[in-house]
């Protein structure tokens, strides 16, 4: 373990390492060896990217989640294809990444088939950073658009109390020589990040969030307790609930306040997941998008880049130099690992 100069005793991991204790944690906690590969992928990922709020910080309320049982580490969830192009999932409390990758390898081929498919997830555990998934499909030669919903932590435009999810949406489109990602959430930002702040004793941003009064904070455990300010104002909060009405709507789910499970490790997740899978061919784009690279900076910015560049930059750099964890997250799990071994 090695620690970067000048920081302030943040450790340095390799790649492996932060691998070897996920894999042991969740093998203690019942998950079997292939569905723990698939967990710690998307975890480790996000660790990679620059995403700690999506990596390492939720292990250990997936492992109490399976403790208190209300996450199943066998389940896969089980597929109903209920019209040619439509595949139903019932996650059946699995963990949100198997059973996302099982519907995706369900659903890839069908996509093949009919040049379209659409899947649509319920009673899943959280699925993390959906631009995993846009740049495994879109490595994989199709293109798809991934949804997701989470516990009403949003509030409407003009109001002062949570609502709405944060309702991320990626986009995945092939491409060479790396395909096009993009990943975002319709919220400032998402709780996961506030949670990072709060963890890390680090103020948020003013205008990130409200408390639980509805005044705006820049104290992260106040905003844990309050409601998160929709990305753009009004265009923002209008794309968060249209993706909600939908996705749950599909998916047959629970919608705004009743939705639970993501952040708590006590109540069954009730959120709703869905990708539509396009197969089809699709115009050069290269040419573009280096004409937007190589296009002229604005004042106070280095360069233009394109969405998901930089997480893919950082995730390259990590390979080599390793990944910066949280210290006090680091001892917990390091602490969890002696009490499963």
């Amino acid at each position: 373990m090695g620690y970067p100069i000048g920081s302030d005793l943040v450790p340095v991991l390799k790649q492996s390492e932060i691998e070897q204790v996920v894999l042991a944690l969740l093998a203690g906690a019942g998950v079997p060896r292939d569905q723990s590969r698939l967990q710690c992928d998307l975890l480790v990922d996000a660790e990679m990217r620059g995403l700690p709020s999506h990596g390492l910080l939720r292990l250990p309320r997936i492992i109490e989640r399976i403790a208190n049982g209300v996450t199943d580490p066998n389940a896969r969830g089980d597929c109903d294809w209920v019209s040619p192009a439509f595949l139903r999932v019932d996650g059946k409390r699995g963990l949100g990444p198997v059973v996302a990758l099982n519907a995706l390898d369900a659903a890839m081929p069908r996509a093949r088939e009919m040049g379209t498919a659409v899947v649509s997830i319920a009673n899943s555990n959280h699925i993390g950073s959906l631009g995993f998934y846009a740049e495994c499909v879109a490595n994989a030669g199709q293109s798809v658009i991934a949804f997701s919903t989470s516990e009403a932590l949003v509030h409407p435009w003009g109001g002062r109390r949570a609502l709405i999810g944060t309702n991320p949406i990626a986009i995945g489109v092939p491409g060479a020589p790396e395909p096009f990602v993009m990943d975002t959430a319709t919220s400032v930002v998402s709780m996961g990040k506030i949670h990072d702040h709060a963890a890390r004793g680090e103020a948020i941003p003013a205008g990130w969030a409200l408390d639980a009064d509805g005044v705006v904070t820049e104290d992260a455990e106040r905003a844990k307790q309050g409601a998160i300010a929709p990305v753009g104002g009004a265009k923002g909060y209008a794309l968060g609930l249209a993706f909600e009405l939908l996705v749950s709507g599909l998916a047959g789910a629970s919608i705004g306040r009743d939705v639970k499970g993501t952040l708590d490790s006590t109540e069954v997740a009730n959120k709703a997941d869905l990708f539509i899978l396009i197969d089809q061919p699709l115009a050069a784009f290269d040419a573009y998008l280096d004409e937007l690279r190589n296009s002229p900076p604005a004042d106070g910015f280095s360069g233009v880049r394109i969405p998901g560049e930089r997480g893919r930059a950082l995730r390259a750099e990590r390979r080599q130099g390793g990944v910066p964890v949280d210290e006090g997250l680091w001892a917990q799990l390091l602490r969890l690992q002696q009490e499963v071994v």
